[in-house]
């Protein structure tokens, strides 16, 4: 497959030229095979439980408005895994990257929808009973909840936000713009 887009560095717009080289045979490829090798290995990472377990999200698909649970349940959980596994090899990268990216982004508007619940994790006699007997945690632990976990849970929540962008964004740069020079697309006499 020839790549139609054009990634050349001019030599002249580089303060370095002898660099340019470096950069179009070696650099990004690299990253972008770096790149994608992480964002499959995270997809396969989180869906693999899922896969295990298929009927485990029913209740969260149908509570976002996908029913019949029990079928949206398992094509999540295949969904993230085979999409991973296309990421890492670059193989149908654009197709599975482009329903990632569809998947990823319901997920961000569920974090954004659907906040993690704003209520501490302890309770007033809770956090009461650990400042009591601080040999019930760790000083790590005891930090963390002085505010009863509020700010533990706030992180969550904007860490799921964060990195489901991330995942989105991710994935539809590979749907944009394929797996690049190290994937098996390249192999492929056509793709997507």
């Amino acid at each position: 497959m020839k790549n139609n887009l054009d990634f050349s560095i001019s030599r002249e717009n580089l303060f370095i030229p002898g660099l340019g080289n470096f950069y179009e045979k070696f650099a990004m490829p690299t990253g972008w095979l770096l790149l994608r090798l992480m964002l499959g290995s995270w997809m396969l990472i989180e869906g693999w439980p899922k896969l295990m377990s298929p009927m485990s999200q029913v209740g969260f698909v149908e509570m976002i408005g996908f029913h019949p649970g029990w079928l949206f349940s398992p094509l999540l959980a295949v969904m993230q895994v085979v999409g991973g596994i296309s990421l890492i090899l670059g193989l149908y990268t654009r197709p599975f990257a482009l329903a990632s990216t569809v998947m990823l982004l319901v997920t961000v508007y569920y974090h954004l929808q659907f906040p993690y619940d704003a209520a501490p994790l302890l309770t007033q006699a809770g956090i009461d009973a650990l400042k009591a007997n601080p040999e019930m945690t760790t000083p790590s632990g005891a930090k963390r909840l002085a505010d009863g976990g509020l700010f533990f849970v706030d992180l969550l929540q904007h860490k799921a936000i964060q990195l489901s962008s991330l995942w989105a964004a991710g994935n539809l740069f590979f749907a944009a713009f394929g797996g690049g020079v190290f994937s098996l697309d390249r192999k492929l006499r056509k793709t997507f």
